[in-house]
């Protein structure tokens, strides 16, 4: 896609300070990080959510993803990690075309992930998990 950001990276239009590279997925540190090694994971290939990439496609990104984040995980010394996928602007999607946040986490590093966890009432979640079910 001609003004997608990640596809310039993609087609060598725009530098990026590479991480990783295969056939299918490339993953480059980002520049505006949210913990030093916060790292981006893109399918070579445009797609803008995850629900629009075939099953191989994903299966491709999960390989590099999993060594990805091995790599940035022991090279950072990290005592942790979150690996975040955001599908819409609702959700905080910025740039439309998949990407996964590798974020590797050490104590004091100042990211916070709130997670508002909360009760389903009673018999709401059999009517939830329904729903769900029926959407396979």
């Amino acid at each position: 896609m001609a003004d997608c950001i990640f596809c310039m990276i993609v087609d060598g239009k725009i530098p990026c300070a590479k991480v990783y590279e295969d056939e299918y997925s490339l993953a480059f540190l980002d520049i505006n990080p949210l913990v030093w090694g916060h790292t981006l994971l893109i399918p070579k290939r445009h797609f803008v959510t995850i629900f629009d990439m075939p099953p191989e496609a994903v299966a491709a990104c999960g390989g590099a993803l999993q060594k990805v984040a091995q790599a940035v995980f022991k090279g950072m010394n990290a005592e942790g990690m979150n690996i975040l996928q955001n599908n819409y602007a609702i959700a905080g999607q910025q740039i439309d075309h998949v990407h996964f946040h590798l974020l590797p986490r050490r104590a004091g590093d100042g990211f916070k992930v709130p997670w508002p966890a909360k009760k389903y009432p009673e018999g709401e979640m059999d009517k939830v998990l329904e729903k769900i079910l029926r959407a396979f």
